[in-house]
């Protein structure tokens, strides 16, 4: 059943920790759909249940939440790779470094994990048509703009991607959404739009990075459910359950595509 939608530009505060901005909103079902311009033609379903509150938009830039702190584990897949790829050279613990440079930009390993599948699929030689380098695809210019002497070395790109995807989400008041699209699209093109772009590799990279990420979730909320039902006189019980967490899920509209590069 579709309720009345209701107009008024607001931000949905969700349980997670996120931030949406949007246009309006309307309620489909269980979900809530907040569209991202006024036209509609964007828009985002949001289970209703993981909604915390909604708040009137506000010129003021500070922002309205912050992302939640994550305990550093293990995540997917779980590779060695050589810095830089050269032969000889020392390999190094992936997991380890996503989790570090999360831990320094206070962002959950999942959402970074969850960009650089989207982006490279964990390739450190990727190169995009446009030019975009390494695993979190960083276009030379931004490199140099972040310090990145070397986008083909995983731990520099990481670390590099990650401030970049912090510095994005404090700049659209941790609008996760907004976020993501301006790291696929260019800041310059989501301002242009006043949000996320009309282009169907933009929204496509916004829905596969969320689905990826809610997959995660999902599946940590599994386990947790599991290791807490299971006997607790079972040897394996707590090695087989993962770490609970305390992230939510939010849903996006479009379907998967070939992932996009940050900036134009």
């Amino acid at each position: 059943m579709m309720t009345l939608p209701c107009f008024a530009a607001e931000v949905a505060v969700l349980k997670n920790g996120f931030s949406i901005k949007h246009e309006r909103r309307e309620v489909v079902g269980d979900v809530t759909r907040l569209y991202m311009n006024k036209e509609g033609s964007s828009f985002v379903d949001v289970p209703t249940s993981q909604i915390e509150h909604f708040e009137a938009t506000s010129d003021d830039p500070t922002p309205i939440t912050q992302v939640p702190a994550v305990t550093s584990r293990p995540l997917s897949p779980p590779e060695a790779i050589a810095p830089g790829g050269f032969p000889g050279r020392p390999v190094i613990d992936l997991n380890q470094v996503i989790n570090e440079a999360s831990g320094r930009y206070r962002l959950d390993p999942d959402l970074v994990n969850s960009v650089i599948k989207a982006e490279s699929d964990f390739k450190a030689h990727a190169v995009s048509p446009k030019g975009a380098r390494g695993l979190m695809q960083l276009m030379p210019g931004t490199a140099s703009e972040l310090g990145v002497p070397n986008a083909f070395d995983p731990q520099a790109n990481v670390e590099g991607g990650t401030k970049y995807l912090r510095e994005l989400l404090e700049k659209y008041n941790f609008d996760i959404v907004k976020a993501l699209a301006a790291y696929n699209a260019g800041p310059q093109t989501v301002e242009r739009f006043g949000g996320v772009p009309p282009y169907y590799e933009t929204k496509a990279y916004v829905a596969r990075v969320v689905r990826d990420f809610n997959k995660k979730k999902a599946a940590q909320q599994k386990a947790a459910v599991a290791k807490k039902s299971s006997p607790s006189t079972s040897p394996n019980a707590h090695a087989m359950a993962a770490k609970p967490s305390s992230g939510r899920t939010i849903q996006a509209n479009s379907t998967p595509a070939k992932s996009g590069q940050p900036n134009e």
